[in-house]
């Protein structure tokens, strides 16, 4: 009764629009507020993004560590069945809703995302005095902080490792799920005005949030 692991990969893959206008703004500031020879140096600009990404992807993983924990000592003793079943639910309507945001027909979604602010509004200071990045270390620490940027996808994700039946299993599907995002946030970094205008293409996210919503359901209907 698991979404296995090449389904956090996919899920990740398939919210690649959500990540991009989420996440798009800040690795184009981050970008362009690298020195001018970084910028210019493929294999720097290459280096530094990684870094980010790097950093984003190990919140991720600890969000998943810390779900995974909770999840085996406490929920699954409580109501090892019925709370299996409630995540799975949960993590259904949340990807759902995740879908039907993309597609432009959900956009009351946007104040549930906002559910994490609170944790945002005390680490984004932080993040603000790592600007301008000029070191790699720079770059890691402030991907670190922007994992914990209220994004939907995440909570989803989050749900989903809650049921993963440890810590280990909790943090590499969130690992998995944030390595789904890689190549369109990477490629955000590298092509940023292209790709945020890609993404803004109404019939391309209809598109991106239909799959969303295919997998979720599928999923549902799989570990059911």
């Amino acid at each position: 009764m698991e979404i296995g692991y090449l389904g956090a990969f996919l899920m990740g893959l398939f919210g690649a629009l959500h990540c991009v206008g989420m996440c798009g703004s800040i690795m184009g500031v981050l970008t362009f507020s690298l020195p001018e020879e970084i910028r210019k140096d493929p294999l720097q600009l290459m280096g530094y993004l990684s870094y980010y990404s790097l950093g984003r992807i190990l919140s991720y993983t600890l969000a998943g560590t810390l779900a995974g924990a909770f999840g085996a000592g406490l929920l699954f003793r409580i109501s090892p069945q019925y709370g299996h079943t409630i995540l799975l639910l949960m993590a259904t309507i949340l990807m759902i809703a995740v879908g039907l945001y993309l597609a432009g027909w959900f956009p009351a979604f946007a104040h549930i995302e906002k559910a994490g602010a609170p944790i945002w509004r005390k680490l984004e200071p932080i993040g603000r005095k790592l600007l301008p990045v000029s070191t790699p270390w720079q770059a890691l620490l402030y991907g670190l902080i922007w994992g914990w940027l209220p994004c939907g996808l995440v909570y989803s994700a989050l749900f989903i490792a809650i049921g993963q039946g440890g810590m280990m299993q909790g943090g590499l599907f969130m690992l998995l799920f944030g390595t789904g995002t890689l190549p369109a946030v990477m490629a955000t970094g590298i092509f940023a005005e292209h790709v945020m205008r890609f993404s803004r293409n109404p019939k391309l996210r209809m598109i991106a949030g239909i799959l969303l919503i295919v997998f979720a359901l599928t999923g549902l209907i799989i570990n059911w």
